[in-house]
């Protein structure tokens, strides 16, 4: 249980701070200080905490300094930091909990220890080093070539063929591979991070997914298994960070992906429910149907591997005979042809664990077939809280998806129901308020409490808990000692498991008692209105889908020359952003225009920084992941507002179901999306206290629509401006040498 907290305790978490902020050679910023109080009286109180930290704030150590001394002090057990990108990961691990660590050891002469913890993927597989697998060679025969032979196999004409792997794919195995083993030598754990480059198709020779691990008792590599080595120091951690997917991964699978914790700091949370969605979703794809077919070819007959085989040109056959839509009517023919890969994939699975037959590429093929039986079981049922949908993807073609309608009840019931929660990001409020965020991981409005918990009530809810572990169940008083004015009736059903206010509370068992949560923005070091200007072209056509027009071509053209090149430009599809990037070059030919696709991301984010005059225009992944502080970056254009695509199956699904529940689907779903994007591709420009710059919408919605007032109270609050020829003048400014 978490212990509260002493007025005594309060300075030592600040003295930390301050020390760490000073290893890194920081400032002292009072909203991270206030964060850091804040997350110390969450700790104590066990209500969860949604903190918006704008950038700049040092969200990091506002956290890891309270979760230090809570460990150090012995308050908690372990505390468990959850992110959403792997370069979060990298950064704590080299930089932030380092000083962190040596600023707690400093304060209170104790040292608590920390690891990183990522999912199973992300480690090398001894046994698939070794050559415990199925080989390369064997996934790369063709399909149809392959089903052609089986055929003549069974007519007793002609043998299987293969092919062999390419040299450049066995280079890198063999590099993998070294590396692999000195790291089993050197007591690593081989993170992929941390490898030879290569590719993913190299990087799955090497390592081996969950439905296929043998498990530690039965794999001949089991006491040296590096997950399990990471598992290991996990285990002995005071610390641990991870990722969302991990996070949601431990949640549906009862707790068995991260070690016991009481307390969990979820970082990057604006993100958290996308990656939980993902992680809770599935497809199923012809082309993955027969790789796997391939692999237990060895350890069937010939006439069930062929049924199998066949399922997938089946499942191809009626895809490509549907359009691209979600799917509710059992008689589909999707389903149907679903309904024959899960009957191929049951009798195989059947043959391939049969009595005495214990080899280990077996049970791994098995492993493999039982993964699709269950995936095409879950697309056959139809489940009222699954949505199912036909897609085409640049990766596999046509596809057939199933993602969850919510992730909220998921969350509420395996996440916020027994641990303290802290999540934060530089966007939560989106429309100037909590209650959408909050909302998406299913916490009520009705469960907001704001108001500081005093030591009193934390002693109050301690010995509470002390009564209950001793079999007094005093649940009521506790609940009511932390909210006074709280009044829920727990029995009570949401209408399809949706609140009123469009986010679903879930079903299955749902923890009794309200899940008492508060809200605090703790604002930004930078000052907005004198750093920025949010200009939005209020005179602009509103935009059509055949993409961008004349007048918006010609107005970018501009700006970019006003901005002396420096500009990052933000669009809703790659087909917008090539398009805007091809007419730029040819009005301003010296200026030199990276777009997406162009080389990859890395690479062009690099040129795009080692010169003032160069612009980047790219799509989604630009919105979130670049960070370019100073002169590198003073214009972010926004072409349209970013909402989902209204015919996107799970977005339109979402958007029904709550607008059955009676609320607003559009503004719960289509606007909360876009406001987030808007937050954060709005905060490229401004990322340190020295930075200056436009940002510029090329959308009137902005300002002409209902929800645009919404949209905009979801951005950094910069000084708004419509008049173009301002904007001109001031990038204008900006750019011309000092």
């Amino acid at each position: 249980m978490i212990d509260d907290r002493t007025s005594a305790d309060k300075p030592a978490a600040q003295d930390v701070l301050d020390a760490a902020v000073a290893k890194i050679n920081g400032q002292h910023r009072p909203g991270q200080a206030e964060m850091a109080a804040a997350i110390t009286e969450a700790f104590g109180s066990g209500r969860h905490l949604l903190v918006q930290a704008g950038t700049g704030t040092g969200k990091s150590l506002g956290y890891l300094a309270p979760s230090l001394i809570a460990l150090s002090d012995h308050k908690v057990d372990r505390v468990v930091v959850a992110t959403a990108t792997l370069a979060l990961q990298a950064q704590l691990a080299g930089n932030d909990i380092p000083a962190a660590l040596e600023a707690v050891e400093s304060v209170t002469g104790r040292r608590p220890t920390a690891a990183i913890l990522k999912g199973r993927t992300n480690y090398a597989c001894r046994l698939r080093v070794n050559g415990g697998s199925v080989s390369a060679q064997e996934s790369l025969i063709d399909s149809a070539e392959l089903a052609e032979s089986l055929r003549a196999t069974i007519a007793g004409q002609a043998e299987p063929q293969e092919e062999a792997a390419s040299s450049a794919l066995g280079a890198e195995v063999l590099a993998l591979r070294e590396w692999a083993e000195r790291e089993h030598e050197e007591r690593g754990v081989a993170d992929r991070d941390d490898a030879p480059p290569h590719t993913d198709r190299a990087w799955q020779q090497v390592s081996i997914p969950v439905r296929e691990c043998l498990g530690t008792q039965q794999c001949p590599f089991g006491d040296s298994c590096f997950v399990e080595r990471s598992r290991e120091k996990a285990r002995g951690a005071d610390l641990v960070v991870t990722n969302h997917a991990l996070l949601a991964i431990d949640a549906m699978h009862g707790r068995t992906a991260l070690p016991e914790h009481e307390v969990i700091v979820i970082d990057e949370a604006h993100e958290l429910v996308s990656r939980v969605t993902g992680a809770a979703s599935a497809e199923l794809h012809p082309t993955g149907i027969e790789r796997v077919g391939r692999r237990a070819l060895n350890f069937l007959e010939d006439d069930l591997a062929l049924d199998f085989l066949e399922s997938a040109d089946g499942l191809r056959e009626a895809l490509d005979a549907v359009q691209p839509e979600r799917i509710e009517d059992p008689d589909s023919s999707v389903i149907t042809a679903v309904s024959a890969v899960r009957a191929a994939g049951r009798r195989v699975v059947s043959a391939l664990t049969s009595e005495g037959k214990e080899d280990n590429e077996r049970k791994q093929a098995a492993a493999a077939v039982k993964e699709i039986f269950d995936v095409a079981e879950r697309i056959c049922k139809l489940d009222d809280y699954d949505v199912i949908w036909v897609t085409d993807s640049e990766r596999n073609g046509r596809d057939v998806r199933v993602a969850p309608l919510t992730v909220a009840g998921l969350m509420r019931d395996r996440v916020f129901s027994d641990r303290t929660v802290i999540m934060t990001s530089a966007t939560l409020k989106l429309g100037g308020d909590f209650a959408g965020v909050a909302a998406s991981v299913g916490l009520r409005a009705d469960e907001r409490d704001d108001e500081p918990v005093s030591h009193d009530q934390q002693a109050a809810a301690r010995q509470a808990s002390v009564r209950a572990e001793e079999g007094v169940d005093d649940r009521d008083d506790l609940e009511m000692s932390l909210d006074d004015d709280l009044d829920v009736d727990d029995d009570v059903e949401q209408d399809d498991g949706l609140s009123g206010d469009g986010a679903a509370a879930g079903s299955g068992d749902r923890p009794a008692g309200p899940l008492t949560w508060r809200g605090l923005d703790v604002g930004s070091p930078f000052d907005y209105r004198r750093q920025g200007i949010m200009y939005v072209a209020s005179n602009m056509p509103r935009p059509g889908r055949d993409g961008l027009g004349e007048e918006m071509m010609a107005e970018i053209a501009e700006l970019v020359w006003a901005a002396g090149g420096r500009t990052l430009g933000l669009f809703s599809s790659r087909r917008a952003a090539e398009a805007a990037a091809q007419y730029v070059r040819k009005q301003l030919p010296k200026m030199t225009i990276l777009c997406q696709g162009d080389a990859q991301l890395s690479d062009l984010t690099r040129r795009f920084i080692e010169k003032t005059d160069v612009s980047l225009f790219g799509t989604l992944s630009l919105w979130q992941g670049v960070d370019v502080p100073g002169d590198t970056c003073q214009l972010v254009i926004i072409d349209r507002i970013p909402f989902p695509r209204p015919d996107e199956p799970l977005t339109v699904a979402r958007q029904r179901a709550v607008s059955e529940a009676g609320g607003n689907g559009f503004m719960a779903v289509a606007a909360t999306h876009a406001a987030l994007l808007l937050a954060q591709g709005a905060g490229r420009l401004i990322r340190r206290a020295s930075d200056r710059g436009v940002v510029a919408v090329l959308d009137p919605r902005l300002a002409t629509a209902r929800y645009g007032s919404f949209l905009r109270s979801s951005m950094p609050d910069m000084w708004p401006t419509s008049d173009r020829e301002q904007v001109i003048g001031a990038l204008r400014r900006l750019s011309a040498p000092s």
